[in-house]
This record gives structure tokens, C-alpha cells and sequence, in this order.
């Protein structure tokens, strides 16, 4: 084998131990362009040597680098680096996530009152449900009666309850 393709095959390795490290190492673009010099000088190299091996190189960089990149971008959190760097997803309690559409069905009727002020969409109660309502007639201020009258997915329409 012809040292030539050991070099090329060489600047390959250093491209991508250059990829792997501009995602965890902030340089300003710099390892980014050297990365992008040694896949350059790879590729020439490999067409120095044949077309066909020329080609061969093209296809093993379009592939070497997508995956390069989504590997590390997936090893990232998981470091110690990465924890550092990287905000925590939000921790939700029980019972704070839209509710599904079959329990909201089960509202369809019921009477609560108006939680914020709604402009048409704004927070009712329903006994101990707390539920985003669109309000049929648009504004509703805070505190006012309200009847559930569609229900649609997850989109709760509410109707003012006249008080007499």
C-alpha cells in the first residue's frame, strides 16, 4: 500500500478527532477549519492516488461526518462537560401536563369558575381541575361563572352562565 493513502487515511482520523472536539470544545471555528483542511487533504490525496479510490474517500466523508457529528452530539450529555454546559430538561409534577382528550370529555356540561382572566383563552376550575378554556364569547373576566359546552381534543370552549 502506497504511503500516501496511510497519510490520507491519517488526515481522516485527525478530521474527525477534530469534529468530535469542536462540539466540546468552543474554539471559534477554528478546529471546525482544520478539520475541514484535513478532510480536503484527504480527499486529494485519495484522487492523487486513483479516481476511484478519489471517489470512495467523498463517500466515506459524507458519511463519516453526519455520523460523527450526532455521536457526539448524543455523548454530550453525558459527560461531565456536557452536564456542566447543557440546561436540565424541566421537571413536571403529576397532574401538570394537558390533561387527555377522553378525561376532558368528561367535562362536557359541567359548571367551574374562570381562574384568569380570559382573553378568550385564559385558566378555569372545575373542581379540583384546573383546565385552559377558550371562552365562546371572547373576553371573561376573572371569577365568573362558566359551562363547559364542546369539547374538541384538547381544546375546552366554555360559555358564561348567566347568575341570577
Amino acid at each position: 500500500m502506497d504511503w500516501w493513502l496511510l497519510f490520507a487515511v491519517f488526515l481522516y482520523v485527525v478530521c474527525a478527532a477534530l469534529i468530535v472536539a469542536e462540539v466540546f470544545i468552543p474554539s471559534g471555528g477554528l478546529l471546525t477549519i482544520g478539520a475541514v483542511s484535513a478532510l480536503v487533504g484527504g480527499i486529494v490525496l485519495f484522487f492523487l492516488h486513483s479516481p476511484v479510490v478519489g471517489v470512495v474517500g467523498i463517500i466515506v466523508a459524507m458519511i463519516m461526518v453526519p455520523a460523527l457529528l450526532v455521536l457526539a452530539y448524543r455523548l454530550l450529555p453525558r459527560t461531565r462537560f456536557g452536564r456542566r454546559v447543557l440546561l436540565a430538561p424541566p421537571e413536571r409534577q403529576r397532574g401538570e401536563a394537558i390533561s387527555d382528550a377522553p378525561e376532558l370529555s368528561t367535562l362536557v356540561g359541567r359548571v367551574g369558575r374562570v381562574q384568569t382572566t380570559m382573553r378568550p383563552v385564559g385558566m378555569c376550575e372545575f373542581g379540583s381541575w384546573k383546565v385552559e378554556c377558550v371562552a365562546e364569547s371572547g373576553y371573561v373576566p376573572r371569577d365568573r361563572r362558566v359551562k363547559v359546552i364542546h369539547v374538541d381534543g384538547t381544546q375546552v370552549t366554555v360559555r358564561v352562565v348567566e347568575e341570577a
